[in-house]
């Protein structure tokens, strides 16, 4: 480990953290509670040294969670030219989720992303969870793989696994290198800077496994990767280290984040994140490990989300590669100018993109239909209640599904998967797309009464609070739960319409049920439909989620929608 000797020069930090209100996996909330940063943490944001000729510091500039807003790149290229211009020159670092989340990555699946990507000239990406969306059991990551051959840039992924997907045959290599190629996979680099050498390594997620669809590529334990890379790095007498992350700032640490990381690790200098779309104003300096010893100080920094921020940060080491002094910022992009060769560039992306926006969708909305959620400052959420706009699209996945298995009982939508409200008025194309992001394939499964008890059990687990795998159902069923009662025995019951009346399941019998191909296969935790999946049991049939949302509005043309009480929670009856 580093020398200790950083003990008597911290006091000279004087860093202010400022967290603002963070989300799991898109989550995405308002940042209006901000704290103003200390007046002096700024002041060292320029790239020189702050104590003698020892020292080394070094400027960095971070992106994080742009989701497919390709029409911010050219307001981000300007920021991070005036922020070197100002600052000086620095490594530039993005911390992942590039993919999904508008019409632009519907179209053009990242690839669009990846050339304003390398005309900015990154430095290292890591891969967040929706970099694996499009994943598929057949034909694995194919526009993943494309977007990574594109890339000028390597790609940093300790604690992914991508061995068993031979479309990355080739891509990949292990260990740390010091000659990294764009377009190729590593566990970390190191970069050269001023004369001193960067260790970078990437971690993503281990939750990627239940909120994407990564088939084929594993993912490990982030604090045995990171351990195992800050071993590898200070054996080679590297003492200056990044981890570049997609793990939340103070995400559910079940699953880990970055301040964990920083207590659990210690070696890691720098932190640079994505995932819970916080934007943290200026740098959070971590200074005891999780023991509550004091230990070498970790810099932890994350830019907010959608291309809104150009993440600065500047970090001075001593000469033994330990941070005596950081300072950072945040850089609003809204306040520049687009950069007129990437406006340019953009120009027929956005062309397509406003034809498709602005097709006609043959529907027209009554009245709103909302998508509330806590973070909104909304009592109820589509993650934690039934919702018109859920019960609409579990309604229209099951006539679709009806077309392929007239015996199919019951729709059911994750609540994670609605993205967007549909407001009163004419419905386009665009708007169903912005509501359904993520291009899901309808999917069919085989499964027992008690095999559907148990996803009900996994979708109300978290209620009151918000959890992606809150399933939405279709007309016909309702579920009876309990949110007083203990995760794991809250449902009680289970009930399909027979000709007019409504029948509990038995748990012995079969059905036939329809969901996205997502939660089919075990995204948002269900193991019991990836269970049935890997039997055999399961259908993809093939229809699109906006698709069917499209038609099956068009049929009805006016579209009036409301909550209906297809999910009771007794918790609630008695409150009232």
């Amino acid at each position: 480990m580093k020398n200790k000797g950083w003990i008597s020069s911290i006091s000279a930090i004087g860093l202010a953290s400022v967290l603002m209100v963070g989300c799991s996996d898109d989550e995405n909330l308002s940042n209006d509670e901000n704290e103003e940063p200390n007046e002096d943490v700024n002041e060292n944001v320029d790239g020189e040294d702050h104590q003698d000729g020892e020292s080394f510091s070094l400027n960095i500039f971070h992106t994080n969670d742009i989701h497919g807003r390709t029409d911010m790149f050219p307001q981000m290229i300007t920021t991070l030219d005036e922020a070197k211009e100002e600052f000086g020159d620095g490594i530039l670092l993005d911390a992942g989720d590039v993919f999904s989340g508008t019409l632009y990555f519907n179209e053009f699946r990242g690839q669009d992303a990846i050339e304003f990507m390398n005309m900015m000239e990154y430095d290292a990406f890591v891969p967040g969870n929706h970099e694996f969306d499009l994943g598929d059991p057949e034909d694995g990551h194919p526009e993943l793989v494309e977007f990574i051959q594109a890339a000028k840039f390597p790609i940093l992924a300790a604690n992914m696994d991508f061995s068993a997907d031979e479309g990355f045959d080739g891509m990949t290599g292990e260990g740390i290198h010091h000659e990294a190629e764009g377009g190729m996979i590593y566990d970390g680099i190191v970069l050269e800077h001023d004369g001193e050498q960067i260790g970078i390594f990437g971690l993503n997620t281990e939750d990627t496994v239940d909120i994407s669809s990564p088939t084929d590529v594993a993912f490990n334990d982030y604090v045995e990767a990171a351990q195992e890379m800050v071993d590898q790095f200070e054996a080679e007498g590297i003492n200056k280290i990044i981890a570049l992350t997609h793990l939340g700032y103070d995400s559910d640490p079940s699953v880990g984040n970055d301040l964990l990381l920083a207590e659990q690790v210690e070696g890691i200098d720098v932190i640079i994140g994505g995932h819970s779309h916080t934007a943290v104003e200026a740098p959070t300096l971590v200074t005891e490990n999780e023991n509550g010893e004091e230990m070498e100080p970790t810099v932890v920094g994350q830019a907010g989300e959608y291309g809104q921020f150009i993440g600065v940060m500047n970090v001075t080491f001593d000469e033994n590669g330990v941070v005596i002094d950081s300072a950072g910022e945040l850089l609003a992009t809204e306040d520049r100018d687009p950069d007129p060769d990437a406006l340019e560039m953009l120009e027929p992306y956005t062309k397509e993109i406003e034809e498709l926006q602005s097709e006609e969708a043959g529907s027209y909305v009554v009245s709103e239909l909302p998508n509330p959620r806590h973070g909104d400052g909304d009592e109820e959420s589509v993650r934690a209640n039934e919702t018109a706009l859920g019960n609409l699209i579990s309604d229209a996945q099951l006539e679709a599904a009806l077309t392929a298995d007239e015996n199919t009982i019951m729709a059911m939508q994750n609540g994670g998967g609605i993205r967007e409200p549909l407001d009163e008025g004419e419905v386009t194309v665009g708007e169903l797309i912005e509501v359904q992001p993520f291009g899901n394939r309808l999917t069919l499964l085989e499964l027992s009464g008690a095999e559907l008890i148990e996803a009900f059990e996994t979708s109300v687990y978290d209620v009151p609070e918000e959890n992606g795998a809150f399933l939405h159902v279709s007309d016909g069923t309702r579920i009876t739960f309990d949110s007083n009662e203990e995760p794991g025995e809250r449902v009680v019951s289970i009930e399909i319409e027979v000709d007019g009346e409504y029948e509990t399941i038995n748990e012995d019998d079969m059905y036939t049920v329809a969901t996205n191909h997502f939660t089919a296969t075990g995204g948002d935790g269900f193991e019991v439909f990836a269970n049935a999946y890997d039997d055999g049991r399961g259908t993809i049939v093939g229809f699109t989620d906006w698709e069917m949302l499209r038609d099956y509005m068009a049929d009805l043309g006016d579209v009036e929608y409301e909550v209906e009480g297809r999910i009771i929670d007794h918790a609630s009856d008695n409150d009232e």
